[in-house]
C-alpha cells in the first residue's frame, strides 16, 4: 500500500523533471495499472514458454534458467530510481512475471515426477506453502519500518532476487526428474542414478519397473503440442478438468477478497496506518492452510481438499454479500465481513491454492504434461488479468452484490469436482491413465463389449 504511493510519487517526479509538467492523477493511475498488469502479461508469456523449456532443457534446468528473468527484473527495478526511469519498473515487472509463469508450471511438474506415488501429493504440493510464505514475507518486509519507505522501496522491489539466488545456489545439487531422463531422454543409467540420489538406500526396483512399463506404453511418442491435445479424444476429460481448475483458480474470487480487504478493514474501524499489519494476517491464513493441506493431501486425497475449499469459499461468499449489504446498517457487519475474508482465504488455501496445480501432473501422461501445464498456466494468468480489469466495474455496477459471480463459480467448481474428478491418491500414473481411458472411450468400450 505504502509502496504504491511512493512509486506513484516517483512517476510524477520523474515526469516533472523530464518535461517540466505535472501528471494528472488519472495518468499516474494509468501508469500504476500498467506496472501491475505487466506482471500478469509476463506470467502469461512464462506459462507459454514453460512447456517447450521443460521438454528441451528438462525440469530442473528450466527452473535454473528461469532465474535469469527474475534477476534481470530485480536489477531493472532496483536501479530505476537511480536511473530516473519508471519504465524500468514496468520492464522489470514483466521479467519477474515471466519467471513466475515458468515456476508455476514447472515446479509441481518437477516435484511430482520425482516423488514416489505414496507421497507424490505431499511432495508436489510442497511448493504451495513456500509460495504462501513468500507472500507473508513480502507483506512483512513491505512494512514502513523495514523496506516500505520512501527511501527503501527500490530495494523492496529488487528483493525478488533473493529467492532466485538461493535457488541458483541449491538447485544444481538436485537431480533431474527421473521420468524425464528415462521417458523423454531414453537415458536409463541417468534415471537410476537420479532415483538413488532421491531415495538413498531404499530399493528402487518397483518404481523403476513402473517407469519402464510407462515407457513401453509411450514408446515412439514425442512431447505433444497444445493443439494436439485439443484434437486428441484420449484426453478429452483431462482437458475439461484442466479448463475448470485453471479458470476456477482466479474466478473463485480469492484475489477479489484481497482487493476488498482494505475497504472492509477500514469500515471495521481499523486506522489506515494499522491496516498493513492486519493484512499480514490474510497471508498467514493462506500459509497456514497451505501447510495443513500439504500434510493431509496424501491422506484425505485431492478431491476432498478441492471440494472443501471451493465449498467454503462459496459459503463465505454468501455471508460476505449479506454483510456488505448490511455494512452501513448494522454495527457488527464490518466484523462479519472481516471474518468472511479470512475464512474465504482459508478455504482457498485448503485446496485450490496448491492442489489445482498438482492435478494436471497426475492426470496427463509424460508426453502431454508440459503442454497441459501451458494450458492451465495460461488460463491462470489470463483470468487474473480479466478479474483485475473487470472487478472495479463489478463493484461499480453490482455494489454489495459484486461477489455473486465469484461465489457462483466456486459453487459450480465444487459440484463439478465432486461429480467428475476421479481421486488420484496413491495411484500410479498408468492406473490414472486407465481410469481416464475408460471414461474417454466409454461409448466405444460399451459397444465393443455388447458386440462380443
Amino acid at each position: 500500500m505504502l509502496s504504491k504511493l511512493f512509486v506513484q510519487k516517483f512517476i510524477n517526479e520523474t515526469w516533472i523533471e523530464r518535461y517540466n509538467t505535472q501528471l494528472e492523477n488519472r495518468v499516474i493511475t494509468f501508469f500504476w495499472t500498467l506496472i501491475v498488469a505487466t506482471y500478469s502479461v509476463g506470467g502469461l508469456v512464462g506459462a507459454l514458454i514453460a512447456g517447450p523449456m521443460a521438454v528441451i532443457f528438462g525440469r530442473r534446468n528450466s527452473l535454473l534458467l528461469s532465474n535469469v528473468f527474475v534477476l534481470v527484473g530485480a536489477l531493472l527495478m532496483g536501479l530505476s530510481r537511480t536511473a530516473k526511469s519508471f519504465e524500468m519498473i514496468i520492464i522489470g515487472r514483466f521479467f519477474s512475471g515471466v519467471n513466475s509463469g515458468v515456476g508455476f508450471n514447472i515446479n509441481p511438474l518437477y516435484l511430482g515426477e520425482s516423488a514416489p506415488k505414496e507421497i507424490r501429493g505431499t511432495v508436489a504440493l510442497s511448493f504451495a506453502p513456500f509460495t504462501a510464505a513468500g507472500l507473508v514475507v513480502g507483506q512483512i518486509i513491505g512494512l514502513r519500518e523495514i523496506l516500505g519507505s520512501d527511501e527503501w522501496w527500490p530495494l523492496l522491489l529488487a528483493s525478488c532476487a533473493v529467492p532466485a539466488l538461493i535457488q541458483l545456489a541449491m538447485l544444481p545439487w538436485c537431480p533431474e526428474s527421473p521420468r524425464y531422463l528415462l521417458i523423454d531422454r531414453k537415458d536409463k543409467n541417468s534415471c537410476m542414478k537420479a532415483l538413488k540420489r532421491l531415495h538413498g538406500n531404499i530399493d528402487i526396483t518397483a518404481e523403476m519397473d513402473e517407469m519402464l512399463e510407462e515407457q513401453a506404453v509411450l514408446e515412439g511418442q514425442s512431447a505433444k503440442r497444445i493443439w494436439e491435445l485439443f484434437q486428441d479424444g484420449a484426453v478429452r476429460w483431462q482437458m475439461i478438468i484442466t479448463f475448470l481448475l485453471g479458470s476456477a483458480f482466479q474466478l473463485c474470487g480469492n484475489d477479489a477478497m484481497y482487493y476488498y480487504a482494505v475497504y472492509v478493514f477500514r469500515a471495521a474501524g481499523i486506522p489506515d496506518e494499522r491496516i498493513q499489519y492486519v493484512t499480514i494476517g490474510t497471508g498467514c491464513c493462506e500459509f497456514t492452510t497451505s501447510l495443513t493441506s500439504n500434510l493431509f493431501i496424501d491422506r484425505t486425497g485431492r478431491k476432498v481438499l478441492l471440494m472443501g475449499g471451493y465449498s467454503l469459499m462459496a459459503a463465505c461468499g454468501i455471508l460476505f454479500t449479506i454483510s456488505l449489504t448490511l455494512q452501513d446498517k448494522i454495527s457488527w457487519a464490518p466484523f462479519l465481513s472481516m471474518a468472511c475474508i479470512f475464512a474465504s482465504i482459508l478455504g482457498f488455501g485448503i485446496g485450490p491454492a496448491g492442489v489445482s496445480a498438482v492435478i494436471p501432473m497426475e492426470i496427463f501422461d509424460q508426453t502431454a504434461r508440459p503442454a497441459a501445464y501451458m494450458i492451465i498456466g495460461s488460463l491462470f494468468w489470463i483470468n487474473l488479468i480479466i478479474v483485475g480489469l473487470a472487478f472495479p466495474f463489478l463493484v461499480e455496477g453490482l455494489g454489495s452484490f459484486c461477489y455473486m459471480p465469484f461465489l457462483s463459480f466456486s459453487l459450480f467448481a465444487a459440484i463439478f469436482i465432486g461429480c467428475f474428478l476421479p481421486e488420484t491418491k496413491g495411484k500410479t500414473f498408468l492406473e490414472i491413465s486407465q481410469i481416464f481411458h475408460k471414461r474417454n472411450f466409454k461409448t466405444q468400450l460399451e459397444e465393443s463389449s455388447a458386440s462380443s
